[in-house]
């Protein structure tokens, strides 16, 4: 069996190298090339295609992949809101992908983003070593017997809530379908009383029409002021014009953000002589109180290496006709 990565970083063949020894039968060859229609056609001759998180999936590509033969396309990622599912389906695209690499590693990254929002941790490592020793504007708040406002808790907001209350937080949670699992450590609300309620709020939820720009202007007036706001799910929950507004009126006291709005030519690219097309990142930049990372709440070790082997472990059983565990069902 063969496979075509597409748009592959140097920190992906490592890990994706050590798994394809349990799993001699799959060959693999890698390019940078990001998948669009047009290098679709590289993927001739091949079984499957692999593509990640800012992959352009959508019906011209998955069409295009389609009339050169390809059924299969393994996404090394968790969240699949970049793909056509409708088109997968009408194409007969079997979609596999890694529902859950490692909650933990997100879950850490985004209370980090919370802290170094909260403490202005980002500010004061850029004034120290400018020899700059002096505290004013660096004031945080403590998480200690605040409340942690959770929105969604799959794996990694379960996770998340687990940490809150290692912080000693008191935790309220929105979910469609709630956890069990962390029952004796949250309160269930409505999310109108989460989000009137909580000194720190944190988003993990998956990207649908029903979640699109699910914090806007209507819901962060509903906020706390002085709110923490956390994002390490996908941009597009965050109307960000709105968020700008909250942090311009001090609505919002401090933005931790992984993912945002109009970054997919931004993320994983070194753009630092180039003057960026989007105002959205630049104006985000620009406040003292924003702590701004690029989609890298999955990169821990422990992470890549889960991610490949269950990327490798969905092209196994497709190959040999096992049960497809991890199938974008369409």
């Amino acid at each position: 069996m063969k496979i075509l990565f597409y748009d592959v970083q140097s920190y992906d063949y490592e890990p994706f190298q050590k798994a394809n020894e349990k799993f001699p039968e799959i060959s693999m060859h890698y390019i940078e090339t990001p998948i669009t229609p047009q290098t679709a056609a590289l993927a001739r001759g091949y079984d499957g295609v692999c593509a990640f998180v800012n992959s352009d999936l959508s019906e011209p590509v998955l069409q295009a992949l389609h009339e050169i033969g390809i059924n299969l396309l393994l996404l090394r990622c968790a969240g699949f809101n970049n793909l056509d599912i409708d088109a997968a389906k009408k194409l007969e695209i079997t979609v596999l992908r890694v529902p859950a690499y490692s909650p933990e590693t997100i879950a850490e990254h985004a209370i980090t983003l919370a802290l170094c929002a909260n403490r202005k941790i980002h500010k004061a490592y850029i004034r120290v070593r400018e020899n700059n020793f002096t505290l004013t504007g660096l004031t945080g708040v403590d998480f200690y017997r605040s409340t942690a406002g959770i929105i969604g808790t799959g794996k990694i907001g379960a996770a998340m809530c687990r940490i809150c209350h290692g912080f000693g937080m008191k935790i309220l949670t929105y979910d469609v379908a709630p956890n069990p699992a962390i029952a004796d450590l949250v309160t269930y609300c409505g999310l109108d009383e989460l989000l009137h309620k909580s000194d720190l709020i944190s988003i993990h939820c998956p990207l649908t029409k029903d979640t699109y720009h699910m914090i806007d202007k209507t819901s962060i007036e509903k906020m706390k002021d002085g709110v923490i706001l956390v994002n390490t799910s996908r941009g597009g929950l965050i109307k960000t014009d709105d968020l700008i507004a909250g942090i311009r009126s001090r609505k919002i006291g401090a933005v931790g953000l992984d993912v945002y709005e109009e970054e997919s030519r931004n993320v994983y690219e070194n753009r630092e002589d180039d003057i960026l097309e989007s105002s959205v990142t630049a104006r985000l930049l620009s406040f003292p109180n924003v702590a701004l990372t690029s989609h890298q709440g999955f990169f821990t070790e422990e992470a890549l290496t889960n991610i490949a082997e269950t990327t490798l472990q969905n092209a196994e059983a497709f190959r040999t006709g096992m049960e497809l565990k991890n199938e974008i069902y369409l």
